[in-house]
């Protein structure tokens, strides 16, 4: 079922609006009756996620956490190079 609410409203009863959709409800939400999002519930995993699927598949330079080039480093702070 899908259910068309104004944006006003929408945004006075977000919360009881995340909790119908999390049940599965699919929810317009319209300005001037036009609408403009739907708001609709997360799709779980089918599977859930398995740690280490990657394991011994990547690899780190032996300077993965050496100090960045100072240019780079003061791109990151927002300076003048």
């Amino acid at each position: 079922m899908t259910a068309a609410i104004n944006l006003y409203e929408a945004k006075t009863q977000l919360s009881s609006l995340v909790e119908r959709a999390a049940s599965g409800e699919e929810i317009v939400i319209a300005k001037a009756g036009r609408p403009l999002a739907r708001l609709v519930p997360l799709k779980s995993r089918l599977q859930p996620r398995q740690p280490g699927l990657l394991k011994g598949q990547i690899q780190l330079g032996p300077d993965f956490d050496a100090p960045l080039p100072e240019n780079i480093a003061k791109a990151f702070r927002g300076e003048d190079a």
